[in-house]
């Protein structure tokens, strides 16, 4: 395996390297998988895995290595980000025909429910040994009433664990804008349950 610097490893990627593409590649799986998990239609249970997805985008990316030498803004993980999003928009049209057709290029919402259940682990005491349906109810909610870009920015720091800038570079915003987003959201979603046990410290944007 190659264990090669990342910065080491992009510069072979921007020259058309196929074998260093597969090492970073193998390095994002993960969170890659975590995004496609959180983002995929729950209609297409049984039809379609992260895994059928993740193999696609490995194809796409490796036939179009060349294009990310062309956009050296574009930090790496949200390069291939945006090629499993493009994959899965695509898997979603398949499956779902019309009810997709307005979906524009956009990366599929994410799930309100994992993404509450993922945030209520730092919204419940460690003492606690399950978390109630109450608070997941509660949590869920203040998600849904959320403003859609506000819950993105969650999702994207907290579940997909991007940094701020390629959160940014992932919503196509400034990196000032997108930390104020993740502030503000933060901050809502704060008021929203700031009555429920064991809530989580304050994150830096």
């Amino acid at each position: 395996m190659d264990e090669a610097r990342p910065d080491a490893l992009l510069d072979r990627v921007r020259g058309g390297d196929p074998a260093a593409l597969a090492e970073l590649f193998s390095r994002h799986k993960p969170l890659l998988r975590r995004m496609i998990e959180l983002r995929l239609d729950p209609r297409l249970n049984g039809r379609v895995s992260p895994s059928d997805i993740l193999q696609e985008a490995w194809l796409d990316a490796l036939h179009r290595i060349r294009h990310f030498a062309a956009r050296p803004e574009m930090p790496f993980l949200v390069w291939l980000r945006l090629i499993a999003v493009q994959r899965m928009i695509d898997v979603h049209r398949q499956h779902l025909g019309a009810a997709m057709r307005n979906a524009a290029q956009e990366a599929p919402p994410p799930s309100t429910a994992m993404l509450a259940a993922h945030l209520a682990g730092g919204l419940t005491s460690p003492s606690e040994a399950a978390i109630r349906r109450e608070t997941l109810d509660r949590l869920e909610d203040a998600l849904e009433r959320m403003d859609a870009t506000d819950r993105e920015v969650l999702a994207l720091r907290h579940f997909e664990e991007l940094g701020n800038h390629e959160t940014a570079a992932a919503l196509g915003i400034q990196p000032a804008a997108a930390s104020k987003r993740y502030v503000r959201a933060l901050s809502r979603l704060r008021e929203s349950l700031s009555a429920l046990p064991g809530f989580w410290e304050e994150a830096s944007p």
